[in-house]
């Protein structure tokens, strides 16, 4: 992964300045899945750097976007982009392209960690501890207010305060402690990057590849039928299985091995091995049913 690594990191810095840096990740192509799929295959059987380097820079643009959505944590956005960078990589080198799944949707989960982790740190929670559920209150906060409409500056009313509280499982005093820290203002999508104000954030952002109806289709078409081999799949699961892979890595906000292993009164490593089997049982399930069914349409 080093020879990856620095062959990349050249172009995934945006120390040199944010603007460049964005005009520069539009120049990499969006990759075809078919294209994707071979070059995961030389980077995994043959650790080709340069497959590598264009499975990364093809995706630079997702973690810029999806970077985008930690702005209102008072953090340089260009590191938290970088940070976001190095998740990239990581999916990359851990990528399974066989699985059937496009490397978007698996380098999410480790952009996104990568990006929390980086900000935990530098928020220094030791202070306030740092527990699953203090953890999910500092990740969640925003989306809990927005959903009770607590738009107002300043600190919550009590009863939002309760609310809150209930809803993500801590104190009231937490709650009211990491509103105070996250009141700084959110920046918007459409703020000028220069002082001429002709560009603005979201337009460094948008994907300009065109896509036609008939692609649009069929990859449409192949998620439905995927949801579909998993939803069977899933059946052939114990109730408990079923539920601890769901939380685990079918949620967009996954429960913690700590928060299962309470909930069933086990360690977390038993969760753990719970989640691996039921993970290899449903991958086993997924591949027969597809392979049956691809039999019968040949």
């Amino acid at each position: 992964m080093k020879s990856m690594a620095t062959n990349a990191l050249s172009v995934m810095s945006p120390d040199g300045g944010l603007s460049r840096y964005l005009t520069e990740i539009r120049k990499f192509p969006m990759l075809a899945k078919d294209e994707e799929f071979m070059l995961a295959k030389r980077w995994k059987e043959h650790e080709d750097p340069e497959a590598a380097h264009r499975m990364v820079t093809s995706h630079l643009r997702l973690v810029a976007k999806i970077a985008m959505g930690y702005r209102g944590y008072g953090l340089p956005i260009g590191e938290v982009i970088s940070e976001g960078n190095v998740g990239l990589m990581q999916a990359v080198k851990k990528f399974e392209p066989d699985k059937g799944f496009r490397l978007a949707t698996y380098a999410m989960w480790w952009i996104r960690a990568s990006i929390q982790e980086y900000i935990l740190r530098s928020w220094s929670l030791v202070k306030m501890g740092t527990t699953a559920a203090q953890k999910k209150l500092f990740f969640n906060l925003r989306k809990a207010k927005s959903q009770i409409s607590a738009f107002q500056d300043g600190d919550l009313h009590p009863d939002q305060v309760a609310i809150i509280a209930t809803k993500l499982g801590v104190l009231n005093e937490e709650v009211i402690s990491m509103n105070r820290r996250l009141s700084g203002p959110d920046a918007s999508l459409n703020a000028p990057l220069r002082v001429d104000g002709d560009s603005e954030w979201q337009d460094w952002l948008e994907d300009e590849t065109s896509v036609s109806q008939e692609t649009q289709v069929a990859e449409n078409q192949e998620r439905t039928q995927r949801m579909g081999l998993l939803e069977e799949a899933m059946t052939e699961l114990s109730d408990r299985e079923r539920h601890i892979l769901t939380e685990r890595r079918l949620k967009d906000d996954p429960s913690t091995l700590e928060e299962l292993a309470s909930e069933y009164g086990v360690s977390r490593e038993r969760v753990r091995q719970i989640e691996v089997r039921a993970f290899e049982k449903l991958q086993k399930s997924m591949r027969t049913a597809a392979q049956e069914r691809n039999l019968v349409n040949a």
